[in-house]
């Protein structure tokens, strides 16, 4: 689909001056969520936390996306010691190269040693976020290090036709492919990492220039990619995050959405499969958010209540044609895409813009 000018972006020099959301507000949206369901919401998060700072799945392993957007959940429900404890597992953990590995079993025992580029990028997103919510610039000046090596990780394994290769395997032997959505997530988080850097006051041009040659691969390259577009998550990351924007960003999820949303119930994981997920629904509302679609982003939003627990965990998803959940578990990264979702939407913390105007 030709985006024309959709790649348009805000320079990180232009940086808007720190503004602080209103003291001990919580996100709520009028009619689905209050302030106290919120604040249940991030305690389960933090309630799975391990003592070392990690963030795991259901079954405990650790990986340092889902990791980082239960860090930014946490702090979005004002949880900011647990948030820290996130992130200060994310200094320890780090490797050498600037990456994590890709799984790590509870108690710090690696289960799977590739490193993903997506995962390595991600974390200047959660960083920048946390100075939005806070205005902590002595944060970022710890994190800093960790983040400049993680970019760097994720920048070297970038193609001259700008797609950036997902892993690095235990041998540092880069796969022979890239992944659409993992790319997509890198548009974001490497205009955040530049921002970081210019906060810093050590300017990173090239990667400026890396994440335009990267949105223009996920924008106008399908053929970058290896084929995952049964999957829903191909679908909306690249205007989830910024690739696509403008005029044909209305267009482009309009592409997708009889295939992959359920009316009354969210978003399919997969497009063959009778199964909504509550992750993937709140990217979508942050997706729609984002393109100012703001009337079907609050009815996906209030549609994926069905989800919730009494005591403010979410399940992963709904089989709608056994009627049953599936997995059969509560996920964090659930929850917190819940409380991103409520923040965007309720326009509460500092970080509340975080997928609609990049950086």
């Amino acid at each position: 689909m030709p985006v024309g000018d959709n790649l348009a972006w805000l320079d990180p020099g232009q940086l808007m001056p720190y503004a602080p959301p209103a003291p001990g507000r919580l996100p709520a949206v009028a009619g689905v969520l209050t302030e106290a369901e919120i604040r249940a919401t991030g305690e389960t998060i933090a309630a799975a936390q391990e003592e070392s700072g990690a963030i795991g799945w259901p079954d405990g392993q650790v990986d340092a996306w889902n990791h980082v957007e239960c860090a930014m959940a946490l702090s979005v429900c004002g949880l900011t010691g647990p948030a820290r404890r996130a992130y200060r597992w994310l200094r320890a953990a780090q490797r050498a190269d600037g990456s994590w590995p890709r799984r790590t079993a509870p108690g710090g025992a690696v289960n799977e040693a590739a490193g993903e580029s997506n995962h390595a990028a991600y974390v200047a997103a959660g960083v920048w976020h946390e100075y939005l919510v806070t205005g902590d610039a002595e944060f970022v000046a710890r994190m800093w290090p960790t983040v400049r090596l993680a970019v760097e990780y994720a920048v070297s394994l970038q193609t001259p036709r700008g797609e950036i290769i997902w892993q690095r395997d235990a041998d540092g032997v880069p796969a022979g492919y890239a992944l659409l959505t993992g790319c997509a997530s890198m548009c974001q988080s490497l205009r955040c990492a530049a921002a970081l850097a210019e906060l810093a006051g050590e300017p990173q041009p090239e990667w400026e220039l890396a994440a335009s040659r990267l949105a223009r691969a996920v924008a106008h390259h399908p053929e970058a990619f290896e084929d995952k577009s049964r999957f829903s998550m191909d679908w909306y990351y690249p205007v989830l995050g910024g690739a696509v924007r403008g005029p044909g960003a209305a267009a482009w999820l309009a592409t997708g959405w009889p295939d992959f949303v359920v009316p009354g119930l969210g978003v399919r994981c997969v497009r063959d499969e009778p199964w909504v997920t509550g992750a993937e629904t709140c990217e979508l509302v942050l997706a729609l958010d984002a393109i100012r679609d703001t009337r079907r982003a609050l009815e996906m939003f209030a549609d994926v209540q069905f989800l919730r627990d009494p005591d403010g965990a979410y399940w992963t998803g709904w089989q709608f044609a056994n009627k049953k959940h599936f997995p059969n578990e509560r996920s964090s990264y659930t929850s917190a895409a819940i409380i991103l979702a409520a923040d965007a939407l309720s326009r509460t913390t500092g970080g509340n813009a975080m997928f609609r105007d990049i950086p």
